[in-house]
């Protein structure tokens, strides 16, 4: 019966040494976590890591004629390392949760009940009171051994406390994570304390360690994405704010002229850049994707405007059969209007540009394709440096991604495509 024990005993202490240098690895390799959770994780799971190896060694020492000091220098690593993962839970529970641990009274109490446990447990080598070791290696409980377990389960409680008082300061998964690895040990250590001979608590450390990463990383995978669609709709924000004032001021001195030679037509200018207007302040509030039919309304208000003020250089030809289906605001109307920006020319012959959908299997393809005079070395990347936002802002609201081609002839294609 002892031999079964024992090799359960190792196998439960090899398992969390492995589970504690998969979790290392994943914590060294993971550059997407935040900087200071992955320098924690890595210090947190290198301790784990130092832990479960001194309990391996221990419970192959254990009961080993011939090791005696071994076997008790091994547990005593094993319970000093296993009780400094306490507070630096702690530490990561205030990092969590936006507060200093300078002069932290949640700190300075836990550090406080961790000193007294270092202390029992240092004096526990020299005594008998708590646990010892018989000349023949085999180990002992004291009549006192419940008081040195006295300060990490204080330390649990204070950390649970903690943690419910700080819920509404973390994410769902946040206080997910720190309440499995708060209950997990002390689970652990309750059935420990019932099957004597049994390491739970090591098995039981690292797999909660493991849990807690995994709901951390998935928590500010999130939040980053989260980040990432805010920042795209800030800068559709800037987009929008940063309207080119030569090119208001160009359509309003263009409806002055048509209010004398045409009132029909500038009464429609008007009419058009209102709504283009009206679309693009509206996607300053827009966080999510829009009707594609709502971003052609808004580019072809756009192009009525720009076709009164280049009057026979500007043609426009609409291929979109196909409209069911959601784009980020403003990305088929910055397309069109860097088309015009790029290629309307006095000296060059007018500019066709052809505005077509189509659905494929995958989803939904736009395309914008005019005869202008394309990119050149000397454009500097500019146009490129202009429609950047646009995808950005497909990949990280919807998965999808934009194409520019421009052959040597001339002209340009871009291409966005939008996934189902």
């Amino acid at each position: 019966m002892y031999e079964l024990i024992s090799i359960v005993s190792v196998g439960m202490c090899a398992a969390g040494l492995m589970l504690a240098l998969i979790e290392l690895y994943f914590a060294f390799i993971d550059h997407t976590i935040e900087p200071w959770s992955r320098r924690f994780f890595i210090r947190f799971f290198s301790v784990m890591t130092l832990c479960a190896a001194a309990s391996l060694i221990f419970e192959s020492l254990y009961n080993v004629p011939g090791h005696r000091v071994a076997a008790q220098v091994f547990l005593y690593v094993e319970s000093l390392f296993s009780s400094l993962l306490m507070p630096m839970l702690t530490l990561y529970l205030l990092h969590c949760g936006k507060e200093s641990w300078r002069k932290n009274p949640l700190l300075d109490i836990v550090l406080l009940l961790w000193t007294v446990y270092f202390v029992l447990l240092s004096v526990t080598q020299f005594t008998d009171f708590i646990y010892y070791f018989e000349p023949d290696n085999v180990y002992h409980r004291g009549p006192w051994y419940p008081v040195l377990l006295v300060p990490p389960v204080l330390i649990m409680a204070v950390n649970l406390i903690a943690l419910l008082r700080r819920k509404q300061r973390l994410t769902a998964r946040q206080f997910n994570a720190f309440l499995v690895y708060i209950l997990l040990p002390a689970a652990g250590m309750v059935v420990q304390m019932l099957f004597f001979g049994l390491p739970f608590i090591v098995f039981a450390s690292a797999l909660a360690a493991g849990g807690m990463f995994l709901l951390i990383l998935r928590d500010q995978s999130e939040q980053q994405m989260r980040q990432q669609r805010e920042l795209a709709r800030q800068r559709a924000s800037i987009l929008v704010l940063q309207m080119r004032p030569h090119f208001i001021y160009n359509v309003m001195m263009s409806i002055y002229y048509l209010c004398k030679q045409d009132a029909d037509k500038a009464q429609q200018v008007i009419l058009d850049f209102t709504s283009y207007l009206r679309q693009n302040f509206t996607a300053i509030a827009r966080e999510d994707t829009v009707p594609f039919t709502e971003e052609l309304e808004h580019t072809r208000a756009y192009l009525a405007v720009e076709q009164v003020r280049f009057e026979g250089k500007l043609f426009v030809t609409f291929d979109t059969p196909h409209t069911q289906f959601h784009i980020p605001p403003l990305t088929l109307q910055p397309i069109v209007e860097n088309a015009v920006k790029h290629g309307v020319d006095p000296e060059l012959d007018p500019l066709r540009i052809t505005i077509s959908t189509r659905a494929t299997p995958q989803g939904s393809l736009i395309t914008v394709a005019d005869n202008g005079p394309g990119f050149t070395a000397a454009d500097n990347d500019q146009p490129h440096v202009a429609l950047h936002n646009i995808h950005e802002r497909l990949e990280s609201m919807l998965g999808g991604y934009m194409s520019i081609v421009s052959p040597p002839g001339g002209g340009t294609e871009v291409t966005v495509f939008v996934p189902d």
